[in-house]
C-alpha cells in the first residue's frame, strides 16, 4: 500500500474489519508511539504497555475519526496523552528524577543535544498548535519530505515548508527559555536521528492482536489506562471547542467595542463642551438671586418704616412683594444646587452607563455576576478619569511628560492587576481574545492597504499571512497614547518610526527586494499622514504644534 494512505487502511479496516490493513497501521507507527511513550517512562515495558493501549483506542475510534484526520498526529498526541495518564501516579517522583537529571546533563559539557532535549521535547510538542504539530511529526518523526508534508495538511510544498521552519523556530525558543542553546540544524537533527526508536520485534503482532480485540485480552492497568487518556482527550477536545466559540465571538465584539470607546470619548467632550452654557446659566441664578436679596431687604426697610408711619394697606401690599422676591431668590437657590449637582453627576453616569451597554456582550461571555461587572465598569471609568487629570496636568503644566508616562504606566498596570482579579482565569482569557481580534483587525486592514498598492508584485496567501502576523505583533506591542504628543515632535516620530522599522525588519525574511521597497516607500507615507494626525489631534487638545 503506497504512503500517505493512513486513512484509506482506517476505513478498510473499520468497513471491512481488515485485520492486515490495522496490522499495516501498527507496523507503520508502532515505532513513533512507542519512542513517545519510551521517552515519557524511560521503561521498556512501560512503554510497550502503553503503546498497546494506543492502539487499542485507534481501534475503538476508528469508525469516528473523519477523513481529514492526520492519522500521524493523532496517534503522537493520543501516545502522549496516555503516557502523561500512566505517570500521573508517580508525578512527584519523576519530576524529582527528572530535574535531577536534566542539572546533571546541564553540568555536563556534551555537545550532543538529545540527552538534553530528550525529557522536554514532548512539553515543548505540546505547546505547539495542532497544526505546526503534526508538520513536526510528519517531517522529523515520519521522514516525510516536504511535499509528502504538505500533501498531508492539504498545503503547497512551499507553504508546508514555512510551516515546518516556524514551528522549529518555536522548539527552538521552548528549549532556549530552558537554558539550552542549540541550533535549528543541530536540533532538527537530534529529532530526526532519536525521536523514533525501534520497537521490541514482536510488540507489532502482540499490539495488533490486543487491538483487534478491542481490549478483551489487555491486562487490568492497560484498561485503566485506557479510560484516564479518553477523559483527558475528551476534555482537551471540549476545551478547544470552547476556545474557539469565544474567538469567534470576540471578533465581532472586538469591533463593537472599539466603536464604543471612541463614541464614548465622543460624548464625554460634547458633555464638557455642555459644562460652559450650564455655568453661564447658573452664574445668570446667582445674580438673579443677588438682585432678588437686596430687593427683599429694601423691601424689608420700607416695610419697618411704614410701620412707624401705620400705613396698613401699604404694609399689606409690601409683606407680599417681599414673599414674591424670597420665592424668586429660593428658586434662584434651587436651581443653582440642582445644576451643580447634576451637571457632574450626568457626566459620570453617562460614561458608566455607556461602558456597561458596549461591555454588556463581553460582560455575558465571561459570565460576571451583576456586582462584578458594576465593578469592572467602575474600573474602567475611573482608570480614564485618571488619563484625562493627566491630560489636564500636562496642558497646565503642572506635570512633566516623564511623570505622566510613569503614571500611565502604572495605572496599566494596576488596571491589569485588578482586571485579573475581578476576571479570574476565564474572563481574562476572553477579554484577550477581546484584544486579538482588535489587533487582527487592525493588521489586517493595514495588510490590505499593503497588498493594494504591491502593483505588479503582489503578495502570496503565505507572505500575507506573515505580514499580518508582523504587524498584529507591533498593534499589541505599542502602548503610545495622548500622553506621547507631548513630547518633542522627533522624539515622538522616532518612537513611531522604530516600530515600522521592526516591521520592515521582520518582513525581509519573506518579502522580495522589490516588495520590501514597496513596503518602505509606504511606511514613509504612512508617517506623514501620522505627523498630521498628530498636529490635528494637538490643536484639538488646545496645544499649538
Amino acid at each position: 500500500m503506497q504512503e500517505l494512505d493512513d486513512i484509506a487502511l482506517l476505513r478498510q479496516y473499520t468497513e471491512q474489519n481488515s485485520e492486515e490493513a490495522f496490522a499495516a497501521l501498527v507496523s507503520r507507527h508502532v515505532n513513533k508511539v512507542y519512542s513517545v511513550a519510551l521517552r515519557h517512562t524511560r521503561n521498556p515495558h512501560q512503554a510497550e504497555e502503553i503503546t498497546h493501549a494506543v492502539f487499542v483506542i485507534l481501534a475503538k475510534k476508528s469508525g469516528q475519526l473523519g477523513k481529514k484526520v492526520v492519522l500521524s498526529g493523532w496517534l503522537y498526541e493520543t501516545s502522549r496523552l496516555m503516557a502523561v495518564t500512566f505517570i500521573r501516579s508517580e508525578i512527584r517522583r519523576a519530576r524529582r528524577e527528572q530535574q535531577a537529571h536534566m542539572q546533571n546533563l546541564l553540568n555536563e559539557a556534551d555537545t550532543d543535544v538529545w540527552p538534553k532535549i530528550a525529557p522536554l521535547l514532548d512539553a515543548a510538542m505540546a505547546a505547539l498548535s495542532e497544526t505546526d504539530r503534526h508538520a513536526i511529526v510528519l517531517r522529523f518523526f515520519d521522514g516525510k519530505n516536504m511535499k509528502e508534508v504538505g500533501t498531508a495538511l492539504g498545503a503547497s510544498e512551499d507553504a508546508a515548508k514555512m510551516r515546518v521552519n516556524r514551528a522549529v523556530e518555536k522548539l527552538q525558543r521552548f528549549f532556549l527559555k530552558r537554558g539550552i542553546a542549540s541550533t535549528t540544524a543541530i536540533l532538527t537533527a537530534a529529532i530526526s536521528a532519536n525521536s523514533v526508536q525501534a520497537a521490541p520485534v514482536t510488540l507489532a503482532k502482540t499490539v495488533t492482536a490486543v487491538a483487534i480485540a478491542t481490549g478483551a485480552t489487555a491486562s487490568a492497568s492497560t484498561l485503566t489506562f485506557i479510560k484516564g487518556a479518553l477523559n483527558i482527550m475528551a476534555w482537551t477536545n471540549a476545551k478547544t471547542a470552547i476556545v474557539s466559540a469565544v474567538v469567534v465571538g470576540m471578533a465581532a465584539l472586538s469591533v463593537v467595542q472599539h466603536q464604543a470607546q471612541v463614541k464614548l470619548r465622543e460624548q464625554n467632550e460634547t458633555l464638557q463642551q455642555q459644562q460652559a452654557p450650564l455655568a453661564e446659566q447658573i452664574r445668570q441664578l446667582q445674580k438673579q438671586f443677588a438682585d432678588a436679596t437686596n430687593r427683599a431687604g429694601n423691601l424689608l426697610a420700607e416695610n419697618t418704616q411704614l410701620k412707624s408711619n401705620s400705613n396698613h394697606n401699604e404694609l399689606l401690599k409690601l409683606r407680599g412683594q417681599v414673599a414674591v422676591a424670597s420665592r424668586v431668590a429660593a428658586d434662584a437657590t434651587a436651581k443653582m444646587e440642582s445644576l451643580g449637582t447634576n451637571s457632574g453627576t450626568s457626566l459620570l453616569d453617562a460614561e458608566r452607563n455607556e461602558t456597561r451597554a458596549h461591555l454588556n456582550t463581553f460582560f455575558k461571555l465571561a459570565n460576571l455576576s451583576p456586582d462584578k461587572a458594576d465593578q469592572y465598569v467602575n474600573l474602567e471609568v475611573e482608570i480614564q478619569q485618571r488619563q484625562d487629570a493627566r491630560m489636564k496636568a500636562l496642558l497646565a503644566g503642572t506635570l512633566s511628560v516623564a511623570d505622566a508616562v510613569r503614571q500611565r504606566d502604572q495605572d496599566n498596570q494596576q488596571q491589569q492587576d485588578q482586571r485579573r482579579e475581578l476576571l479570574g482565569p476565564d474572563g481574562m482569557d476572553t477579554l484577550q481574545s477581546i484584544a486579538d481580534g482588535m489587533r487582527n483587525n487592525v493588521a489586517k486592514g493595514l495588510t490590505g492597504t499593503i497588498q493594494a498598492n504591491m502593483g505588479d508584485n503582489p503578495l502570496t496567501p503565505e507572505q500575507s499571512d506573515r505580514l499580518q502576523s508582523a504587524i498584529k505583533a507591533e498593534v499589541a506591542a505599542n502602548t503610545m497614547d495622548d500622553t506621547d504628543l507631548f513630547r518633542p515632535v522627533d522624539e515622538w516620530t522616532h518612537m513611531v518610526t522604530d516600530k515600522e522599522q521592526q516591521v520592515l525588519q521582520a518582513a525581509s525574511g519573506f518579502l522580495t527586494p522589490s516588495q520590501l521597497g514597496t513596503l518602505q516607500s509606504l511606511e514613509g507615507e504612512n508617517l506623514k499622514l501620522l505627523l498630521q494626525k498628530r498636529e490635528l489631534r494637538l490643536k484639538a487638545l488646545g496645544i499649538n504644534p
